[in-house]
């Protein structure tokens, strides 16, 4: 049996999606529980076993789950802009660090989300081999996945035991089918979507660089089947361990994802620069480039998957699911 926890969100529904196409069919389902939005995000996923999260823990420990293969934590509070510490603290370090002691105790491979949103403002680059002691994340939330970064390689260093395999993974602007009930956080090419299809244009942030042009900030994006592909090579070689980004190794500009949906809709791109929010100034990474050679090193086979080629598999799948919104 694999689990997979925040099973209903967006990685995690496509990494449930690989698995049953690679054969994996006892699968446990692990998620908050289920509302119409989140629900969406199994339809088409045969017959399952769910569990609500907070019941996860009460089972492993009263040894309900005997036959586990491996656990994926992808279960947390995503949102950067959450300001209460303490539901941080218990959903992102706490939660995560009982599933490391259970997959520890039984010999299980653990793999689990960190963020790229531990690289605060990038000033000290984005290489997975830093330190957590070293970085600063310009949110809680970023926070949140540092201090548990941190908290795990000051319990090996200290003899702590660890699970047969274990890998937590910098996820970088992820984007990709399936991310619908995130709302707000969704990828821009999602909003670009539904954007060129209510407005016929797309609105990006005006730059808060003096040195960087309107939507010229840029990001790693990277398109979720690689990140899935990233979790499942881990899983399946627990000898390989560690904290790794999950990207692609390369930055584009806002600007040039944007004008690829536009390409792939087949429309000419038509652009209009806004004000930032207030509550993102301060907290808004314009640059982020993951260095990917410490798992290419460690023998992951993959290559990246393009910015134009993510984009056009993605606005495939949007007009199959959303047909009148594809103008």
């Amino acid at each position: 049996m694999l689990i997979v926890t925040g099973a209903a969100g967006f990685i995690a529904s496509n990494l449930t999606r690989k698995l049953l196409e690679r054969g994996h069919r006892d699968l446990l389902l692990v998620d908050h529980p289920l509302t119409a939005t989140s629900a969406v995000n199994f339809a088409g996923i045969p017959a399952f076993r769910f569990l609500e999260h907070g019941a996860l823990l009460e089972g492993l420990a009263q040894g309900k789950f005997t036959d586990v293969e491996g656990i994926f934590h992808l279960g947390a509070c995503s949102d950067t802009t959450e300001r209460n510490w303490d539901y941080l603290t218990s959903n992102n370090i706490e939660y995560t660090r009982r599933l490391w002691e259970w997959c520890a105790e039984h010999s299980v491979p653990l793999i689990y989300a960190s963020s790229a949103a531990t690289y605060g403002d990038g000033k000290q680059g984005f290489d997975d081999e830093l330190l957590p002691e070293r970085l600063t994340p310009l949110n809680l939330y970023g926070k949140s996945k540092n201090d548990f970064d941190a908290w795990v390689l000051r319990h090996l260093k200290s003899g702590g035991s660890a699970p047969r395999g274990w890998a937590g993974l910098k996820f970088f602007n992820v984007y990709g089918p399936h991310e619908s009930h995130k709302g707000r956080m969704a990828s821009m090419v999602w909003h670009s979507y539904h954007q060129i299809a209510s407005k016929g244009e797309v609105a990006l942030f005006k730059s808060t660089e003096p040195d960087m042009a309107d939507g010229g900030q840029r990001r790693d994006f990277v398109y979720v089947g690689d990140c899935v592909d990233h979790m499942i090579w881990l899983w399946e070689h627990p000898e390989v361990c560690g904290i790794f980004n999950s990207g692609t190794g390369q930055a584009r500009s806002f600007r040039e994802l944007v004008e690829a949906t536009f390409r792939a809709l087949g429309k000419e791109p038509k652009i209009r620069y806004i004000e930032m929010p207030l509550d993102l100034r301060g907290a808004y990474q314009s640059f982020t480039q993951a260095t990917m050679q410490k798992l290419k090193t460690a023998g992951y086979p993959g290559r990246p998957t393009s910015l134009e080629d993510g984009v056009n598999q993605y606005v495939a799948w949007l007009k199959a699911h959303y047909p009148t919104l594809d103008r």
